[in-house]
């Protein structure tokens, strides 16, 4: 009876039926994304509209979707997510507190080395890309070379590298939006709606 009652234990499948929580991450992360970079091309104020986004949907939405995944054991999208999502909180904080007179705004050679160490971080993570998504190694290839443009902007001063940043974040952001959705579109329709180009499921 007892060996019977193990092979029935060793026999158990758990099955996964939460849901995917990658498009609510990348939604977060993309609308964000572009939001910000149409700023960095000089189309808008960095006001509340931004700031606000950068709290609760780039910030706080993101954190949330890497709790998610942390749930269905995705080292890759817990990282990712809750990182990026406290990469939004640490932003708004280091323009909200020179504001209220807390602390001074940091230097332009501070924020370029916090730009670097961000787009050194978001590198590795683009080597990790190549064992899941062509949609994804856009994204994160983009987006490195999004913060190290964004970080030549502040170590040399020149405003171009800033606004040819913004043009690649608004790419970057578009596809990440794209990815999300794609994945929503693709599970309800049980079918390729959108592509993007799986290596690994």
């Amino acid at each position: 009876m007892n060996e019977e009652i193990h092979n029935r234990i060793n026999d158990t499948k758990i099955v996964d039926t939460t849901s995917n929580p990658a498009p609510l991450g990348l939604c977060a992360f993309g609308m964000t994304t572009v939001l910000l970079n149409i700023h960095n091309i000089g189309y808008t104020e960095l006001d509340s509209m931004i700031l606000g986004m950068g709290i609760f949907f780039g910030g706080f939405a993101q954190i949330l979707a890497g709790l998610m995944e942390f749930k269905k054991d995705n080292t890759f999208g817990t990282t990712a997510f809750t990182a990026y999502g406290i990469f939004w909180l640490t932003l708004v904080t280091l323009i909200l507190l020179p504001k209220m007179g807390v602390i001074d705004s940091p230097s332009k050679v501070s924020m370029g080395f916090y730009l670097t160490i961000w787009g050194l971080f978001t590198l590795m993570l683009f080597v990790g890309t190549f064992r899941i998504s062509k949609a994804l190694q856009y994204v994160f290839g983009s987006l490195a070379v999004l913060f190290f443009l964004l970080a030549l902007g502040d170590f040399t001063g020149n405003i171009l590298f800033t606004q040819f940043a913004g043009v690649v974040g608004i790419l970057c952001g578009l596809m990440a939006i794209y990815t999300g959705l794609a994945q929503v579109l693709n599970e309800l329709y049980f079918k390729e709606v959108l592509p993007l180009g799986l290596f690994v499921k």
